[in-house]
């Protein structure tokens, strides 16, 4: 059994993770074969219980072809992780996995140490909110798009609440009466992430959120993850194309290649990494 088990919340010896890199177009035909020791000093050491605990976790195609390989990961409370590999290494496969988008096999997933496939789901997917790499918003106006997660619960927000969720997205209260059309992609985006936010999830999922945004929105987007960890505490788990990127907001990041965890460590701590993945990513970066 390949396993790559990092302990954020309580780390000791070394995280162990054997995987094979075959021939693979995107990864430009490299092959290597090596075992990957995380020193325990280059992980983050933290007081707080797992909020996501990952074991053993694989997904294969419909054809047979393997997406993600007997992946595991604990992921502390409050912590920022950045998933980053080349295009097909199963980053987005992984995300939408704790949230049930697709259904992993029973003890794969937890939420607070609970099996996620034993929960309802709706409620698994209001506590572990998700934004998309493309925005989709209802019609109407952004008042409406804001209540209609706990329109299903038979609440409304008030008006004061709706202001506070525009804040965290970085937009201002005169955007509650403006209708979705004509909203810029960087604005529908920061809607889409305060709509998220009106069910109070405990846990953000963002898959590439910021790949169809423009430079100024792009940073408003990463400063608002930032603030949405600092102010709300919240965990979140956020998929990027940027290596930059991910050094710059996440906690820790996690590199996947062929469905394997290949590398996870301190943002810091990747500059100094031998591996050819990682190095491919720092050379393109």
């Amino acid at each position: 059994m390949s396993q790559a088990m990092v302990q954020l919340s309580e780390v000791t010896g070394e995280g162990r993770h054997a995987y094979k890199v075959v021939e693979h177009e995107e990864e430009d035909n490299l092959e290597h074969v090596h075992l990957l020791h995380i020193p325990a000093e280059n992980l983050l050491i933290s007081n707080n219980a797992p909020k996501i605990s990952i074991r053993d976790l694989h997904r294969y195609t419909d054809s047979g072809d393997l997406i993600l390989s007997e992946i595991s990961l604990d992921i502390s409370a409050g912590t920022v992780l950045g998933i980053i590999g080349p295009s097909g290494s199963g980053k987005s496969t992984l995300l939408r996995a704790i949230n049930r988008l697709w259904e992993p096999a029973q003890a794969c997933v937890f939420l607070d140490g609970k099996d996620i496939t034993t929960l309802d789901v709706i409620s698994v997917r209001r506590r572990v909110g998700m934004l998309f790499q493309l925005p989709a918003l209802f019609d109407g106006t952004i008042a409406d798009n804001l209540n209609y997660g706990p329109s299903l619960k038979k609440e409304k927000l008030s008006h004061e609440k709706m202001v506070e969720l525009l804040r965290y997205a970085d937009l201002d209260a005169s955007f509650l009466s403006k209708s979705v059309v004509g909203l810029s992609v960087g604005q529908s985006q920061r809607v889409a992430l305060a709509r998220t936010l009106a069910n109070n999830p405990e846990v953000l999922l963002l898959d590439e959120p910021t790949s169809s945004l423009d430079p100024v929105s792009t940073q408003n987007i990463e400063e608002t993850i930032l603030n949405l960890k600092l102010q709300k505490g919240l965990t979140i788990i956020f998929v990027s194309h940027s290596l930059k990127q991910v050094q710059k907001i996440a906690d820790v990041v996690c590199v996947l290649a062929n469905g394997n965890i290949v590398e996870m460590t301190h943002p810091s701590e990747l500059q100094h990494s031998t591996h050819p993945v990682v190095r491919r990513l720092l050379e393109a970066s």
